[in-house]
C-alpha cells in the first residue's frame, strides 16, 4: 500500500521495463475485470480486497493504457439510455416517490459506484484524486471524457465538502514535510528556502491549511495572511524577508489575506478556498477582537492578456455607455502611443510610468475588473473573491514589481475587501451579474 500511495502523489504510471504490448494489454483487461467484479454482488462483499487489488492494477498502467481506461469507464460504465428512457416515461406518467427514486437509480452512472467502492481501499481517496488529476489533463485534447470528470467532479465535491475538512494553523513548529509542502506549492509569491518560510509564520503573519482524513499531512489548499495596521498597497514589505515582526497585537487592524494556493490538481473545481477564507476570517477575529478589516492584496494575472487579446475589440463594443467607452478608447490610444501595437504593452515600467499613462491603465484595470469580471473574459482571481462575496475595493499602481507581476499586470495589484456582515448579498449581487465596487473605485470609471 505505501507503494501504492506514492506512486499516487507522484502521478507517475508504472512502467515496467521490456513489458510486451500483449502484457500490457493483459493488464489493462484485468483491471477492467476487477472493475466489473467490484460492482458485482458478490464483489460488494469483498470490496475492500478486490479494490486494493483493482488500484494496484492500475498503478502498472501507462500513459496511453490510462487513456483506454478512462475511455473504458466512458463505454462500459455509463448509464443504460433505455432504462433511463424507460423510467422518465414511467415518471412522467405518475410523478410519484417511487418513480422518481427509480429514475434517480436508472441516471447515476455505474461508474460513481465504482469509484465509491474503489474509495474503500486504503489510500484509495488519494488515487481517485491523482486519477482525477490525469483526467483532467487527457480531457484537453478527448473532450468526449467530460460525462466521466463530471462523475468524478460530483463525487470529490462530496468527499470533500468543507464540513470534512480540518483546519489548521501552519507554523515553525509543524513537521518539516508540511513546511516542504508550503514551499513547493506556494503559486502567487515564491517561497525562496527556509529563511522567506519562517519570516511568513511569524507572530504578525500567520498561514492555515486544510486538511482531509483521508490525506493525512497532505495539505489541499492553504492561505498566507499578514496582520497589519492597515490595507497594504504593496506585496513588497508583506514578504520581505529582512522586515522585523510586528509583535505588538494592539497593532493588528488589517487581516490582509496575500496569497491563497491550491496543492491537490485533482481537486480543481471542488470549492475550497472561499470557505477556508471565511473560517479564517471567523478564527481571527476570535483571536483578535480589534481586527476590523478583512481584505485582500491580490494579483491580476490576466490583466496584460486581456488588454492584447480583448482591449482592441472595446471599438466595437455596443454595450457600454457612450462616455465611458470614450474614455476607454482615449486611454487605448495613450497606451499605443507608450509602447506600440498590443503585445508590446507589457514593457511598460510602473515606476517611469507618466501620469498620463499611468490614469490610461488604471482606467483599463478598473474597467477589467468592474465590467469584465461577470464574463468569460473576465479575471480568474476576480471572478474567485467576487463570487466569495468580497467587495472591489481598490486598485494599487506598482503593488508587484516582481518580474512574473509585471508581466501579467504591469505591476497593478487590487484589494478585495470582505465585509463580513455583507458577503451574502454581494456574492448574490454578482452571480447576478453584478460587482459591488467602493466609491473610490467607482470613480476611476
Amino acid at each position: 500500500m505505501m507503494l501504492l500511495s506514492r506512486m499516487a502523489q507522484r502521478g507517475r504510471p508504472g512502467r515496467p521495463p521490456g513489458r510486451s504490448a500483449r502484457a500490457q494489454a493483459r493488464l489493462l483487461s484485468q483491471v477492467v475485470d476487477g472493475c466489473r467484479r467490484l460492482l458485482s454482488e458478490r464483489g460488494e462483499s469483498n470490496s475492500v480486497a478486490i479494490a486494493q487489488e483493482v488500484l494496484a492494477l492500475y498503478a502498472g498502467l501507462t500513459a496511453e493504457q490510462r487513456l483506454a481506461f478512462f475511455k473504458l469507464l466512458d463505454s462500459d460504465f455509463g448509464p443504460d439510455p433505455k432504462a433511463v428512457l424507460e423510467a422518465a416515461q414511467r415518471y412522467a406518467e405518475a410523478p410519484e416517490a417511487t418513480r422518481l427514486m427509480a429514475l434517480i437509480h436508472a441516471a447515476e452512472p455505474p461508474r460513481q459506484e465504482l469509484l465509491r467502492r474503489l474509495n474503500r481501499a486504503s489510500g484509495g481517496t488519494a488515487v481517485i484524486v491523482e486519477m482525477r488529476r490525469t483526467l483532467l489533463e487527457l480531457l484537453k485534447t478527448h473532450p468526449d471524457l467530460a460525462a466521466v470528470e463530471a462523475d468524478f467532479l460530483h463525487l470529490l465535491s462530496s468527499w470533500f465538502n468543507p464540513g470534512f475538512l480540518q483546519m489548521e494553523q501552519v507554523d515553525w513548529r509543524s513537521p518539516a514535510a508540511l513546511l516542504e509542502k508550503i514551499i513547493q506549492h506556494e503559486a502567487v509569491h515564491e517561497i525562496d528556502g527556509w529563511a522567506d518560510l519562517r519570516r511568513r509564520l511569524q507572530p504578525d503573519r500567520r498561514c492555515f491549511a486544510f486538511f482531509h482524513p483521508q490525506l493525512p499531512g497532505e495539505p489541499l489548499i492553504f492561505v498566507e495572511v499578514a496582520l497589519v495596521a492597515e490595507m497594504p498597497a504593496a506585496v513588497g514589505p508583506l514578504i520581505d524577508v529582512r522586515s522585523p515582526p510586528q509583535t505588538d497585537e494592539r497593532q493588528y487592524r488589517v487581516a490582509t489575506f496575500y496569497s491563497i494556493s491550491n496543492c491537490q490538481p485533482g481537486l480543481k473545481g471542488v470549492s475550497l478556498g472561499n470557505f477556508l477564507i471565511k473560517r479564517v476570517a471567523e478564527h481571527l477575529q476570535r483571536e483578535f477582537p480589534q481586527l476590523r478589516t478583512f481584505c485582500t492584496l491580490s494579483p491580476i494575472p490576466g490583466f496584460v492578456a486581456w488588454l492584447n487579446q480583448h482591449a482592441p475589440g472595446l471599438r466595437e463594443r455596443e454595450d457600454l455607455p457612450p462616455k465611458l467607452k470614450a474614455r476607454l478608447l482615449q486611454a487605448l490610444a495613450a497606451l499605443v502611443q507608450h509602447g506600440g501595437e498590443p503585445g508590446a504593452w507589457s514593457a511598460v515600467q510602473p515606476q517611469q510610468a507618466s501620469e498620463p499613462l499611468r490614469e490610461a491603465l488604471s482606467l483599463l484595470a478598473a474597467f477589467y475588473l468592474a465590467h469584465e469580471s461577470v464574463t468569460p473574459r473576465g479575471d480568474p482571481v476576480a471572478k474567485f473573491h467576487l463570487g466569495n462575496g468580497a467587495r472591489l475595493e481598490r486598485l494599487n499602481w506598482a503593488g508587484d514589481l516582481s518580474r512574473k507581476g509585471l508581466k501579467q499586470s504591469l505591476g497593478l495589484m487590487v484589494n478585495y475587501l470582505y465585509d463580513l456582515r455583507h458577503i451574502e448579498d454581494h456574492h448574490e449581487r454578482f452571480v447576478h451579474g453584478e460587482v459591488v465596487a467602493s466609491r473610490a473605485l467607482q470613480r476611476l470609471l
